[in-house]
């Protein structure tokens, strides 16, 4: 499954209103470890299409968003179950890190 450019638009109906748990980066172009968070994010987002939609928020372009979640670090992703915020992850981890992560928050749901 692709990953999916969050805006203030589109915030409420892929994040607020999905049928599915969402996986949110909030990240920035400038920022290193960011860079070395996507392609573990799309490599993941490939292995759990159907069960979590993963999604990306620029905190460069989308500021009203990230400070919606008071976003302090990037990267910093954050599990949404039915709009409500169930796990935050702040920083780079490996693969094989957020894949523990994710099973754990996705088994608790």
């Amino acid at each position: 499954m692709a990953e999916i450019n969050i805006t203030s638009e589109n915030y409420e109906a892929e994040v607020k209103n999905s049928d599915i748990p969402v996986i949110v980066d909030f990240w920035a172009e400038w920022c290193g470890p960011c860079k070395m968070m996507g392609p573990v994010f799309a490599e993941l987002s490939e292995e759990y299409t159907g069960k979590l939609k993963f999604a990306k928020v620029d905190t460069e372009s989308q500021p009203d968003v990230a400070g919606q979640h008071q976003i302090r670090g990037i990267p910093c992703l954050i599990v949404f179950n039915k709009g409500e915020e169930v796990d935050r992850i702040v920083g780079f981890a490996p693969k094989e890190a957020m894949k523990e992560k994710i099973e754990k928050v996705l088994g608790s749901i």
